[in-house]
């Protein structure tokens, strides 16, 4: 079997500096977005990095936030953001996340860090659900490889139902699942997200359909460019 990352779309051109930029960039945007009272949804990854301290620099001193990740959840503690249960908040207002692919139909493939079923939750839980990138994540046609999360009970068996699927070596999610990468062809992503909802064993998988999705900021060379999504702004 490949390696995960071997059957991946090309690398991007940006120099780090630059991707770290827009990153940036759209985070502070993000944040912008949000007003004090509302409870927060927090996603988990490189450009969250950028998020966390843009809404503390806010200050504003009635948020309650949702983490994704216990690492997200003691980054936004050092902060001096209040971290809530997402069942005791009982929804979410805005949740704001990076995505490792964006295509033109604002279809995502997110979850490269692991946490992708309690991203998938906080944003099915909001109201809004705003992504946030640099430009390099936009694509023209999704591409592998789309992160999973697998139950340890017959993994090898749920793999070779898969059979283009491989575990990444000692990672597992924030609630023990083991996450593998699917890395066959996407195609139709539609179609590859209910194979992959209907394979036993997936716990989940890191295709998010446009519906889930109100907003997209993505930061480039001229600034942050916001596309609508599926779910409406209500």
């Amino acid at each position: 079997m490949a390696s995960p990352r071997a059957a991946a779309r090309q690398p991007s051109t940006l120099s780090d500096a630059l991707r770290e930029r827009y990153k940036r960039d759209a985070a502070r945007a993000a944040a912008e977005m949000i007003e004090d009272g509302m409870r927060v949804g927090l996603g988990t990854g490189t450009t969250v990095a950028h998020l966390l301290p843009a809404i503390a620099e806010r200050g504003l001193a009635n948020l309650r936030c949702a983490a994704t990740s216990p690492a997200t959840e003691r980054a936004a503690m050092a902060l001096g953001l209040k971290l809530v249960d997402l069942d005791e908040l009982g929804g979410v207002d805005v949740a704001i996340d990076g995505a490792d692919q964006i295509d033109p139909a604002a279809w995502l493939v997110k979850g490269g860090g692991g946490a992708l079923t309690r991203e998938k939750i906080v944003a099915a839980a909001a109201r809004v659900f705003v992504v946030i990138a640099s430009e390099d994540k936009a694509v023209t046609e999704l591409a592998p490889p789309v992160p999973l999360e697998l139950i340890r009970f017959g993994v090898r068996c749920t793999l070779a139902t898969l059979e283009q699927a491989a575990l990444r070596d000692l990672v597992e999610s924030p609630d023990g699942g083991l996450i593998a990468d699917y890395l066959g062809a996407v195609g139709d992503p539609r179609e590859l997200s209910a194979r992959l909802s209907a394979t036993p064993g997936v716990i989940e998988h890191g295709l998010f359909a446009p519906e889930m999705v109100s907003v997209i900021l993505i930061a480039g060379e001229g600034g942050v460019q916001r596309r609508e999504g599926g779910k409406p702004l209500s």
